[in-house]
């Protein structure tokens, strides 16, 4: 019996392709309590490009106390040679410090990570708000003089598990100070998977009137409550051609205890293949890869189609 396929229809409006932005390595692995093997993380990386992933988000320079799980950045760099290096393989950094070892390692594409609140702020970087932009300054001013390129994560655009739901406003206030700093690229997380596509839409408006496009724009939602693929399309619809996810749904936060996995790279992939939208991956290479990596972790991989293709 063949496997499954999906029907391809597409919709008005829709693009010819979309980036798909992969985060597993990073965003997948840091919430795991037992530390995977840095080999392990470099088969992941390898498989994934395989798979043909383009863009790879690979690790964080983080202080090894932070997350433990990304303690071995450069030595995940050293293993991966000319496979960690390129525009295409941005790291995390969270300072000047952070900045220094990625770029002594070669790193050219670099991501910063803020908060829309102040409470996760200071759990997350011990700063508040303020602090953290201007912290983040001279690290985008450094990474642009050295010819990196650079994103701006700002994490509980929807929600926040301390305070709530989080103005439209206040959000976009965050979003266009980092932007300021000159970010090429902006990525609106929902860190703990509350919004919906209504609230995506309100967001995307707001951002669009303070003059940053959905050109300019990636989506990152986690799919605690189910919504991410709806979210996603959303964004899709409204002009967004970068979209993160994280192979076999893997991912969390540290320091958010109610966010759950990232949304699926294969759902993402079969949706797009539903739509007509070229994106680049091959999905039976990314099922596989996923069973691999949940062989590895000791637990099924939590993407509903990586469950439902493996099992066919």
């Amino acid at each position: 019996m063949s496997r499954a396929l999906p029907m391809t229809e597409p919709l008005p409006g829709q693009p010819e392709r979309v980036t798909i932005y992969e985060v597993g390595p990073r965003d997948g692995l840091q919430n795991e309590k037992a530390v995977v093997p840095v080999e392990v993380k470099a088969e992941f990386v390898r498989r994934l490009l395989a798979a043909g992933l383009q863009t790879v988000e690979l690790t964080s320079f983080v202080p090894q106390r932070w997350v433990p799980q990304l303690g071995d950045a450069e030595e995940l760099l050293d293993l991966l040679g000319d496979d960690g290096l390129g525009q295409q393989r941005p790291v995390l950094v969270p300072n000047e410090r952070g900045l220094d070892r990625a770029l002594e390692r070669g790193v050219t594409s670099i991501a910063i990570f803020g908060s829309a609140t102040e409470t996760f702020a200071e759990r997350n970087l011990n700063r508040s708000v303020e602090e953290s932009v201007q912290m983040f300054a001279p690290v985008v001013k450094r990474s642009l003089d050295a010819g990196a390129w650079v994103r701006a994560y700002v994490s509980m655009c929807f929600g926040d598990p301390w305070e709530g739901p989080v103005p439209i406003p206040q959000v976009v206030d965050v979003c266009s100070r980092l932007m300021d700093l000159g970010c090429d690229q902006l990525s609106i997380g929902d860190t703990i998977g509350v919004g919906t596509p209504g609230h995506v839409n309100r967001l995307m408006d707001a951002l669009d009137e303070a003059g940053i496009g959905a050109e300019q724009t990636a989506v990152h939602f986690h799919d605690t409550y189910g919504q991410a693929l709806a979210n996603t399309m959303t964004a899709i619809g409204r002009g967004v051609r970068v979209v993160d996810a994280s192979t076999g749904g893997l991912g969390g936060c540290p320091y958010a205890k109610s966010a759950t996995g990232n949304l699926a790279t294969e759902d993402l992939v079969w949706a797009l293949d539903g739509l007509g939208i070229e994106h680049g991956a091959d999905l039976d290479r990314l099922v596989g890869t996923s069973t691999w990596m949940a062989e590895q972790l000791g637990r099924p991989a939590p993407s509903r189609v990586v469950r439902a293709l493996a099992g066919s």
